[in-house]
């Protein structure tokens, strides 16, 4: 049973600390390990360089739209490959994320917990909401 009068809080909650998540590694690429850093990172892992600015520009506006809801399901679903890759990056890496290169765990948990938003929808104060026809029935719009 869904609870409807404390869900959709748990869900904005759950919306707003991926939003912030993204945009936080986001930053952290950009700012710490820095574009060339990522880029020689990625190509370390057998990705292309060229994937650095579009993976830290789809974590910081992807990010900034979950946190205010901005079509945060159809945000969450597109956000899915990116974390699968990561989690693709650190599988072989062990469980737990102290390990060296970082484990699989945390990846993995937020390809969950960006299932969950794309499935349950975007939860209390989103600015737009969208419907995910693909997983259920249209969400009502309020006014």
């Amino acid at each position: 049973m869904i609870d409807t009068r404390n869900g959709p809080y748990g869900l904005f909650v759950l919306r707003v600390s991926l939003g912030v998540m993204f945009i936080a590694h986001a930053w952290l690429k950009y700012a710490v390990f820095t574009m060339p850093g990522f880029e020689g990172f990625l190509g370390q892992v057998g990705l292309p360089a060229f994937l650095a600015w579009p993976i830290v520009l789809a974590e910081l506006f992807g990010g900034v739209a979950l946190v205010v809801g901005f079509y945060g399901r159809w945000v969450a679903a597109a956000l899915i490959p990116l974390l699968l890759g990561a989690l693709n990056v650190h599988l072989g890496n062990g469980w737990l994320f102290t390990n060296p290169n970082g484990g699989w765990e945390y990846p993995a948990f937020l390809v969950v917990g960006a299932l969950t938003v794309a499935l349950a929808g975007e939860g209390a104060f989103a600015l737009r909401r969208a419907a995910m026809p693909l997983f259920g029935a249209p969400v009502a719009r309020t006014a």
